[in-house]
């Protein structure tokens, strides 16, 4: 069988004769001829395919070019963005921020045209901010009673001596802030009088305390070397008597009055709304740092801040009276420059000095200086004169009958004539011009 097979296979490959063989010649011609076309279209097939997407994005980029295209024919209105402007120019490709040109400026709309000026009138406007200036009085008699049912025509305000018009009026009566400075030193009258003026401040500190009302905040501050708060602001009269309780023997002769009227104004002047200074000293000051001009320049420059200051040592300046000598004509002319301190301090601020001579004179002299302070007329108004120049300027108000500069006649009920007068800050300072 094996050998039939490759009998039979011989048989079919061999020629039979010379045209058969020239005929198998030329089929092999043909096929080696034939194999590189069959490569190169393989190579071509392959060459397509690998070129396919390039084609592909080719039609769909001027697909999308001609949608476009057509779009802007549609409406042609819209207006292309041109290419400074940054951005993508195509649905494909990265995004671009907008380039801007630092040298080009910036396309903003003009401003509307000015209005034409009118004929004899100069082209310029003015705009000031005049600050509001409050204005607390206090309208007394002789005898300190407050008289009440005054109305905003009774009132005018004098700023330099030029009339202010006044924008609102009003009455307070409401609780006070008020601040209690002592004197706590053992100064030479101290010693010599053991506690006589040590007694007569702890008296008109606690003739004050008594006063007090749940609506009121009191601090205490007690001063020899330096001032020490003792209790910050309260309406409860415990711990202000508990404050003073503390004050019985003192460390520092030094009395740095100036210093510490300085600090608390400085302390004071942070806090909005009306304030008020109890200030119970002997009025001398031996080893301040501020001097007397500078501390009434600091209470000028301080707004709604009022001083009600008592004296003390009234049974030692009356022993000092009768005696003779250098060293008590000395003491008695310090004792009447501290008074003199002291009632300077009250009037500047609108505020009231009190010299009593006994004990019993306390709570009546408290008494009026509660009502004093609970009872006011406010009134508001901005100064004709708008430079901000840090100016001190003098203040005066006077009472009088409405729609005249005749002054108001008081009566009392008996139809009998009372003098009074109006208590008033005697000034302020204008603020400064800010550049």
């Amino acid at each position: 069988m094996e050998m039939e097979y490759v009998h039979l296979y011989w048989q079919k490959t061999l020629p039979e004769s010379d045209r058969e063989a020239q005929a198998m010649l030329k089929q092999r011609s043909s096929l080696s001829v034939g194999l590189p076309f069959c490569y190169c279209a393989l190579a071509l097939v392959m060459f397509s395919v690998a070129f396919a997407p390039v084609s592909l994005l080719a039609q769909n980029g001027s697909s999308s070019s001609q949608d476009s295209a057509g779009q802007q024919n549609a409406n042609p209105q819209k207006q292309a963005p041109p290419p400074e402007a940054g951005g993508p120019q195509s649905d494909t490709g990265p995004y671009a921020l907008p380039k801007v040109d630092p040298d080009k400026p910036a396309n903003r709309p003009a401003p509307p045209p000015a209005p034409k000026p009118t004929e004899g009138m100069p082209s310029y406007s003015i705009n000031v901010d005049v600050p509001l200036v409050t204005v607390d009085a206090l309208v007394l008699t002789k005898d300190g009673q407050f008289i009440p049912g005054l109305h905003k025509d009774h009132f005018r305000v004098l700023e330099d001596n030029v009339l202010q018009p006044i924008q609102t009026f009003g009455m307070t009566k409401a609780g006070y802030t008020a601040v209690l400075l002592i004197e706590f030193a053992a100064t030479p009258a101290f010693q010599t009088s053991r506690t006589q003026f040590l007694l007569d401040a702890l008296r008109a500190s606690y003739a004050f305390t008594d006063q007090m009302q749940p609506n009121d905040y009191v601090s205490v501050i007690s001063y020899d070397l330096k001032p020490t708060i003792l209790v910050d602001f309260t309406s409860d009269k415990k711990a202000v008597t508990s404050a003073l309780n503390t004050l019985r023997i003192p460390g520092f002769s030094e009395m740095n009055l100036f210093d510490a009227l300085y600090d608390t104004l400085d302390r004071l002047d942070r806090i909005p709304g009306r304030k008020e200074i109890i200030l119970i000293s002997s009025g001398l000051d031996t080893f301040s740092k501020i001097n007397l001009d500078k501390i009434l320049k600091k209470i000028k420059a301080t707004p709604n801040v009022t001083i009600y200051a008592i004296s003390t040592g009234f049974l030692w300046r009356t022993y000092m009276e009768g005696r003779t000598g250098m060293r008590a004509q000395v003491q008695q002319m310090d004792f009447l420059q501290g008074d003199n301190q002291m009632n300077t301090f009250a009037k500047i601020t609108g505020g009231r000095w009190f010299s009593p001579r006994f004990q019993a004179e306390l709570p009546e002299d408290f008494r009026m200086i509660s009502e004093s302070v609970r009872n006011q007329y406010t009134l508001t108004y901005r100064p004709t004169n708008a430079k901000l120049d840090g100016t001190y300027r003098k203040l005066k108000v006077q009472v009088v009958q409405p729609g005249t500069e005749k002054p108001l006649e008081v009566k009392d009920q008996k139809g009998k004539g009372l003098k009074y007068q109006v208590l008033t800050r005697d000034g302020y300072t204008a603020r400064h011009q800010v550049d």
